[in-house]
């Protein structure tokens, strides 16, 4: 079985912004789940790493949360994409791209 792939530095940021601009607004646990299903199982957070991301996007301006009461009627906060979240996924997306061209010029060598 090949190891689980570990996230760079600020790639969860941008799963989870780009989760938010197609599905819209979402819980915690409900975004978890999103990038599980997205990433085929392999992809897994815990509370300890989607949280604390979530306040540190949301402290940065790129997403807003307020509370509101989940599927099965229990209170959730539910966070969305900002503006300013927005026009930073258009530039970490191209900066992904950038990096990913890069990457294949070296991996053909």
């Amino acid at each position: 079985m090949p190891p689980k792939p570990e996230l760079l530095q600020g790639t969860l940021d941008l799963i989870v912004l780009k989760t938010l601009t197609a599905l819209g607004a979402m819980h915690g646990y409900g975004i978890a789940m999103r990038i599980q299903q997205v990433s085929s199982d392999i992809l897994f957070l815990n509370q300890g790493s989607l949280y604390p991301a979530l306040l540190r996007l949301e402290q940065r301006g790129l997403i807003s949360s307020e509370w509101g009461t989940s599927d099965n009627n229990r209170r959730a906060r539910f966070y969305s994409i900002t503006k300013a979240g927005r026009k930073q996924l258009s530039s970490e997306v191209a900066a992904w791209r950038a990096s990913v061209a890069l990457m294949e010029k070296f991996l053909e060598v």
